[in-house]
């Protein structure tokens, strides 16, 4: 007969009692973003009939139009544009740089080292394949200090510099520091408005739902994020969302679609009950 060990069973249940606080903080935080969703569904009065997917051009779909007036709501912004066009988040985030800056622009990333494929979305390959670089559009970059942002630095830049974009990757990507938390966002941006008109840009990939903020709370102007990370809660097939202000999600959305039709088209047969899950 095999002896019954009752020590790992020990174990977890100290560390449990060890860490009920935390575990109550965790808690508390996921009622008020659950709070925060069902209050955006009732607003937007979704209803079963949002649920059905179309074809062909994806005019006048209300499913689509639903989702995207409930994602602005959830992150307090005046306009989403959720798509299951957006292969990934580098694709959401490529279609974002893409959309907003112009030949001869500078964007300025203030988060130090970026995920290795927007690099080839910045530099390219060498096979003149559509990236920044591309088209004449310059890329700087200041390294954080101790998983913070260098704000001096920045507010040195920009003293001297105009960059027509600002940009921050929340997560820690491949890197070796933490994510960066909304404080330190939020404090970065009010420097970033107090000393230039540059366009704030989060990528909130892995960031949704972590806090009771999100960046569009705190000064961004635009957030980017993938489907199948935190805010598809392992349920969304595919997708990526932009939120923000209004006229920015628009250019975003005409470079994923065309310029002749922007956020007005785009069908998806299988609906968006699962993105909305």
């Amino acid at each position: 007969m095999i002896k019954k060990n009752f020590k790992a069973l020990d174990l977890v249940a100290r560390a449990e009692a060890n860490l009920i606080d935390e575990f109550r903080e965790i808690d508390l935080l996921e009622m008020k973003n659950l709070e925060k969703v069902l209050n955006a569904f009732n607003d937007c009065n979704l209803e079963e009939r949002h649920f059905v997917g179309s074809s062909g051009y994806g005019h006048n779909d209300i499913g689509k139009e639903i989702t995207n007036e409930i994602f602005a709501k959830i992150f307090n912004a005046e306009s989403a544009y959720v798509s299951p066009l957006f292969t990934s988040g580098t694709s959401a985030i490529s279609h974002t740089l893409l959309g907003i800056l112009r030949p001869n622009d500078t964007m300025l990333c203030i988060s130090g080292t970026l995920y290795d494929t927007l690099k080839t979305v910045i530099f390219g390959n060498g096979k003149d394949n559509g990236s920044l670089k591309d088209f004449n559009i310059s890329y700087e970059q200041i390294d954080l200090v101790n998983g913070d942002f260098d704000y001096s630095q920045i507010e040195d830049y920009l003293k001297s510099n105009k960059p027509k974009m600002i940009y921050i990757q929340r997560s820690r990507g491949y890197e070796f520091r933490n994510a960066l938390t909304i404080d330190k966002i939020e404090k970065v941006c009010k420097l970033v408005k107090k000393n230039s008109n540059s366009i704030i840009v989060v990528d909130n990939c892995y960031g949704e739902f972590v806090n009771d903020k999100e960046p569009t709370d705190v000064g961004a102007d635009i957030i980017v994020g993938s489907m199948i990370k935190n805010i598809g809660g392992g349920i969304a097939p595919t997708g990526g969302y932009v939120v923000g202000k209004a006229d920015l999600v628009e250019k975003i959305a005409c470079h994923l679609s065309s310029p002749a039709l922007g956020v007005e088209t785009g069908s998806y047969l299988l609906g968006y009950k699962q993105i909305l899950q």
